[in-house]
């Protein structure tokens, strides 16, 4: 059973008490659906969001004016769907967390229109959304973005190429993100809903990583996107995806977090019937020593997981640095904690499509993903010097 004790910390309310507890009872009572594999991510991915939204929870991923749960979205219920969901099943927590990250956009910029269009389909599960960022040569260095977004009458055209892109084989509408030229760098990018049903539209690769998920790279060619699909001002592109990960970053922390409280769940049960030498793993000092590091780990990743969340919900209009720590945090501590988990089973730990083999290789994507750790070590770092100079003033 999964640690809960952490619930009763004062940055929940009686209302994710209930959330988290119905969840967790649901995906016990679903673990053979959750576990039901084919061998066709994409075909498995689609099945698990049809399951998420036929059971209501998706709708943590979308306001509750266009059939969601809380208006606005609740980040803390965010981060506890991702924890549980991790816990117990990986892509599970992958296609909840990219209808949240597909739709945050839409839901923090586009107009009323585009949301009643598309929101309540994501909500139930109708409809797969995706976030269209990455390039080649335009990762963490999102200035270096190429693809093109040219004003016509009555729209945009989109030219270019994406890759990495989480759901790109089987998003029906993804968020995407062109050089629409008003300013050089990151001040002249512009971001759009995308319906993939586009003319021009395709996908070019599908990417097999460590942990299947349906990455892709995909093409837009002479792509036309209505104005109304303009997701804020042109020009503000950045702005919108930076708020956009600014909300949902500490939820990969959460997702890191549910993938470490399994590892050390599954390291205490192996520690404490091995037989080592006549008496139980969990009675050497060593044994002792890792399974505190984990401990220790999960509580202090909680503590920055839920603090981050708690400002955002609180209304903190920012939470740069502290979603930052939390990514960046968690998301290292568990890759440490499940390589513990690893080496406590020996040779078991490392026999394909074991638990503790399959978060070794869920967790290595989340350090990198939505900002690298170093990434967000030069965020945390700005943000330390600029509130310094201030204080200074």
């Amino acid at each position: 059973m999964a640690d809960q004790s952490f619930l009763s910390w004062p940055f929940f309310e009686d209302r994710h008490r209930s959330y988290a507890q119905d969840l967790e009872a649901w995906c016990r009572k679903n673990a053979d659906a959750l576990h039901h594999e084919t061998g066709d991510v994409d075909a498995d991915c689609r099945a698990l969001v049809r399951l998420l939204g036929e059971a209501g929870f998706l709708r943590a991923a979308v306001p509750a004016d266009f059939g969601g749960l809380n208006s606005p979205v609740d980040v803390r219920t965010l981060c506890l769907t991702r924890q549980i969901l991790g816990y117990h099943h990986g892509l599970a927590d992958f296609a909840f967390a990219m209808q949240g990250l597909g739709t945050g956009a839409i839901g923090l910029f586009g107009s009323d229109a585009v949301k009643a269009a598309y929101l309540p389909k994501v909500a139930r599960g109708e409809m797969i959304a995706g976030f269209a960022l990455s390039e080649k040569e335009a990762g963490s260095d999102v200035a270096a973005m190429a693809t093109s977004a040219t004003k016509v009458d009555g729209g945009w055209i989109i030219n270019g190429e994406k890759t990495w892109i989480s759901n790109g084989s089987i998003a029906d509408i993804l968020t995407i993100f062109a050089r629409s030229g008003e300013a050089p760098g990151a001040r002249g990018l512009s971001a759009f809903v995308f319906p993939t049903a586009t003319e021009g539209f395709s996908v070019t690769e599908k990417i097999d990583v460590i942990a299947p998920h349906p990455l892709a790279t995909i093409r837009f060619d002479n792509c036309f996107v209505p104005d109304d699909h303009l997701l804020g001002e042109p020009g503000r592109g950045f702005m919108v995806a930076m708020a956009t990960l600014d909300m949902l970053r500490s939820t990969v922390g959460a997702a890191a977090l549910g993938f470490a409280r399994r590892a050390t769940d599954e390291a205490l049960a192996r520690a404490t019937t091995r037989k080592l030498f006549g008496a139980p793993l969990s009675d050497l000092q060593l044994t002792q020593a890792a399974l505190a590091d984990m401990a220790l780990g999960n509580d202090a990743s909680a503590l920055l997981i839920y603090r981050a969340a708690w400002a955002k919900d609180s209304g903190q209009p920012r939470i740069t640095r502290e979603a930052a720590m939390a990514k960046l945090y968690a998301t290292d501590t568990a890759q440490v904690t499940i390589d513990k988990a690893v080496q406590l089973f020996g040779g078991e730990g490392v026999v394909s499509g074991k638990m503790v083999e399959r978060l070794y290789r869920e967790i290595r994507a989340l350090r990198i993903y939505e900002g690298a750790s170093e990434v967000q070590k030069v965020v945390i770092a700005r943000a330390t010097i600029a509130e310094a100079q201030e204080q200074a003033q």
